[in-house]
């Protein structure tokens, strides 16, 4: 199971949504449904512009877990 972990990285660098929704170039409502993982796919293009405006790693955005048997 993949785990978005947006909203503790953009806490971290106190980023609001909307500033950063601007900054990469995609809505709001489109930033939200990442940010609460309301998604099932992101295109490498967007994830690139997050990680490049939030100065971050992939790897800080999303977390893989391995579903319970």
């Amino acid at each position: 199971m993949i785990i978005l972990r947006l909203d503790r990285v953009m806490a971290d660098r106190k980023m609001p949504l909307n500033e950063l929704a601007k900054r990469v170039g995609i809505s709001n409502a489109n930033l939200s449904n990442i940010k609460t993982g309301k998604i099932s796919a992101i295109r490498f293009s967007t994830l690139d512009a997050i990680c490049e405006v939030l100065d971050c790693q992939p790897g800080d955005i999303l977390e893989y877990r391995r579903n319970p048997c």
